[in-house]
This record gives C-alpha cells, structure tokens and sequence, in this order.
C-alpha cells in the first residue's frame, strides 16, 4: 500500500490553492481549464504526497507536479487538434461533390426549420459550417472559440438535431423523408458527414 501525505503536507497543499490557481491560469487559456488541472493535481498528489523526499518542501514539489500537468494539457490539446485538422482534411478531400442549392430544396423544411429551435449556438454553428460551407476552424475563428471547441459545439449540435428530429418526425428520422406529412417535400434526406 502506498503511504499517502502528511496531515501536515496536505494542509500545505490547501493553504496554496489560490497561488496553484493564479499559476495554471496565467499558464492555460480559461480558469475552468486551470481548475480542472489543479483537481486533477491534487488527487495525484494525495495518491503520490508520501514519495515526497527527505527536506523537500510539499508546495516546491506540488509545483513540480503543475507544471507537468500544464505540459500534458497542451499536449493533450494538440494531439486533438491534429486529430480535427486530419478529419477537416479528409472531409476536404473527400470524392463527393459539395451539396448544391437542388440538394437543399429536396430537404424536407421541416428538419431546416427545427434548427432553430435549438440553443443559439448551436443553430448558428449548424447554420454556419452545415448550410454556409465554413470550415470548422474559420467558425472558431468567428465565434471565438478554439478549433477543438468549436468541433465539439458542431457535433453537439448536430446530436441535438438528430434528437429534435426524431422527436418532432418519428420513424421519418430513421428512414427519410418518403412520406412526409409536415408540409415539406416528399424527397428522402440525406445524411451529412459527423
């Protein structure tokens, strides 16, 4: 079994909090972000604190272990944001033509109209990269926000339509638009990449 802290360390560790959290937020984009950081720190410090050496001071030690969470934040970061720009990528160079204007009158207006009724930011992202064509790191740019919250934002909120239509259409969600009594076109839908 692993000895944990010192009753002494931990208290040393809690009287620090706000200088730990002034220290990631200067170091990471939001103070949620640096929260988050500092949570997760201290856990492993309360899972480590007794490997601490002979004479070295807990708050040096817990700085140490910061700044190693800050270094696999943003690696962790960029490793997503390799992985959306690989995706934009594929997606770009993918054999399929872009939709044209006939391909969106075949849509049934009733799925365009219930994107408004989702959360704002989630009908303009929709709005912006679905209907307008804009890359998803340009509506981040935009909305300012980071590219990887951005192709959060889209993806959540394109499960939020899948759920509004299913909601409002019924079996017409799993299987087109082929009998459609909303009013609409009677023309199957087609699916969107995400």
């Amino acid at each position: 079994m692993v000895e944990g802290p010192s009753p002494e360390v931990v208290q040393a560790l809690v009287d620090n909090h706000r200088q730990f959290l002034a220290f990631l937020e200067r170091r990471v984009e939001s103070r949620a972000d640096a929260e988050d950081i500092l949570q997760d720190a201290f856990v492993r410090g309360l899972e480590k604190g007794g490997q601490l050496r002979d004479g070295e001071s807990a708050v040096a030690w817990f700085y140490r272990l910061l700044r190693n969470a800050v270094v696999d934040h943003y690696r962790r970061r960029g490793a997503a944001g390799r992985a959306l720009d690989r995706l934009e990528a594929e997606w770009a160079d993918a054999s399929e033509p872009p939709p044209d204007a006939e391909l969106f009158d075949t849509i049934c207006r009733c799925v365009l109209g219930l994107v408004d009724t989702l959360k704002p930011e989630f009908a303009l992202a929709l709005h912006r990269v679905e209907l307008d064509g804009v890359a998803v790191k340009d509506y981040a740019h935009e909305a300012g926000i980071t590219a990887n919250a951005a192709g959060v934002r889209v993806h959540r909120a394109r499960q939020a339509l899948r759920d509004q239509v299913t909601a409002c259409c019924g079996t017409c969600a799993t299987h087109g638009c082929f009998d459609c009594s909303c009013g609409g076109p009677a023309a199957p839908t087609t699916k969107h990449p995400g």
